[in-house]
């Protein structure tokens, strides 16, 4: 009995030790971000403005409103004309410089409050989280309160699946039952979306939408390989991921034209937002083409310490593998990349809805610089400048009632902007390199952009990550 009192001891001793140091290594990290909080902020505490001599990129229509004068009233557009003449309020001068509505990225998966920094300094001021835990619910309360500086944010749920499908990333459903309760319960916790996922069978799915309807809360849908594509066009599903998966689903690695004829005509009928992730895709021939470099080049520097070490080098590692025993993996991969360019293009000629997202935040695609390639990845495959920026501004607004007050300079919207030296319709690259941003009418200059971006790079928080995975393993699965 004595000897089972010491052990007893010595597991409460490792235990309290183990508390404590948790303890630390989220006290600091919190430390460490505390350059995200509003009132640590001075600059920040303004969210009303006259913003004069401005030229608007409003995006509701391919036009420039030159030579505006805009009022940002409590984080709202109030106004926007030739001449607004207020007393008491600060006025900004736009230098007859361009303004353009801040970007969205519809596809994203955060792992820290510091990529919020890393977003805004890229001009995006609304971000979709589609892998949800714990950590996500209470960095969106932080930013609903007003407490810290980020993107507007919204996130899916866990990743919902078959007991078939493995994996600790996903949450595996046995039975429709168990689905109807985790979307009731996903909704009353404040998670926004549903996300499903790769292995759902039908009558889960069928289980899934049919909640959301009576939870009303929409699904975002990573494309089931358990159920025919052209099935999987329901009404409560917002939005469909990823082009590779058309390739790898619906045309079963074929690079098919004419198949793809009844996809599109399918996405344009149906009025389903169609969600690319071209970056994602791309970066596999970054890695075949680059090789190692591409774990040490400088947008790598920004992604996450725990997904560099568990991820991007397992990634890495697979196509380098890949390219030792197939000799024309490089070119598949291209090509089928060249046909995604193709199928952006189709889509685009056919109406339908597409949104940017970059499936930012995982492999080597760092959260933030990712929008800047996709949209020009777009650009590539023939878009127009105007419909390439409907994109990531206008288009995620047909997709949830949630982002209806974003994606356009009007009045009555938020003030999410991006100010350019140039106009964005001409040249998208100047969207990378904005002069200010602003969210919710909080201007954030480039001293403060920099900030953001030094504070992210080669970020100490390995642990702490781990630490919220661990959390999510427990609470969600």
């Amino acid at each position: 009995m004595k000897h089972l009192k010491n052990v007893i001891k010595i597991i409460a001793a490792l235990l309290l030790t183990l508390t404590i140091v948790c303890i630390v290594f989220l006290v600091v990290n919190a430390h460490n971000t505390a350059y995200l909080k509003i009132k640590n902020n001075p600059g920040l505490n303004e969210t009303s403005y006259l913003i004069t001599n401005i030229n608007i990129v409003p995006m509701s229509k391919d036009t420039i409103l030159a030579n505006k004068t805009l009022w940002v009233k409590n984080g709202i557009i109030e106004n926007i004309a030739d001449s607004i003449v207020l007393e008491g309020i600060e006025i900004i001068d736009g230098k007859s410089k361009f303004l353009s509505p801040g970007l969205v990225d519809m596809h994203t998966h955060l792992w820290d409050k510091q990529e919020l920094g890393l977003y805004l300094a890229n001009g995006v001021t609304t971000i979709r989280n589609l892998w949800g835990y714990p950590m996500h619910l209470r960095i969106k309360k932080a930013l609903n309160a007003e407490n810290i500086i980020g993107p507007q944010f919204y996130t899916s749920s866990p990743k919902l699946t078959g007991e078939n499908d493995l994996g600790d990333d996903k949450v595996q459903i046995s039975t429709p039952e168990k689905a109807k309760q985790l979307v009731i319960s996903y909704k009353k916790r404040g998670f926004d979306f549903i996300k499903t996922y790769a292995g759902i069978p039908e009558n889960i799915e069928n289980a899934i939408l049919e909640q959301s309807i009576l939870s009303n809360i929409s699904v975002v849908a990573h494309p089931s390989r358990e159920i025919p594509y052209l099935d999987q066009f329901q009404p409560q599903i917002s939005s469909i991921e990823h082009a590779e998966e058309i390739i790898q689903q619906a045309l079963e690695y074929k690079l098919d034209s004419l198949k793809l004829d009844t996809i599109i005509q399918k996405f344009a009928l149906t009025q389903k937002s169609f969600c690319p992730t071209l970056t994602g895709y791309y970066k596999i021939f970054e890695m075949l083409e680059l090789g190692e470099n591409v774990l040490t080049s400088d947008p790598a520097y920004y992604i996450n310490p725990l997904i560099q070490k568990v991820d991007s080098k397992v990634q890495y590692d697979r196509w380098a593998n890949e390219k030792e025993n197939n000799s024309s993996i490089k070119s598949y991969i291209y090509a089928q990349h060249q046909f995604h360019l193709y199928i952006i293009k189709r889509m685009n000629e056919a109406g339908v809805n597409i949104i940017c997202g970059t499936d930012a935040g995982i492999g080597i695609t760092a959260p933030g610089y990712s929008i800047h390639q996709e949209l020009g990845l777009y650009k590539e495959a023939g878009l127009s400048n105007y419909d390439v920026l409907k994109t990531a501004t206008i288009n995620p607004t047909k997709t949830h009632k949630e982002l209806e007050q974003i994606g356009s300079i009007e009045e009555g919207k938020l003030a999410n902007f991006i100010l350019t030296s140039k106009n964005p319709l001409e040249d998208l690259s100047v969207l990378s390199n904005p002069e200010w941003v602003m969210i919710k009418g909080r201007k954030i200059d480039k001293i403060l952009m920099n900030e953001f971006t030094e504070n992210a790079q080669d970020r100490n928080n390995l642990v702490v990550t781990a630490l919220r995975y661990a959390e999510y393993l427990f609470i969600e699965r």
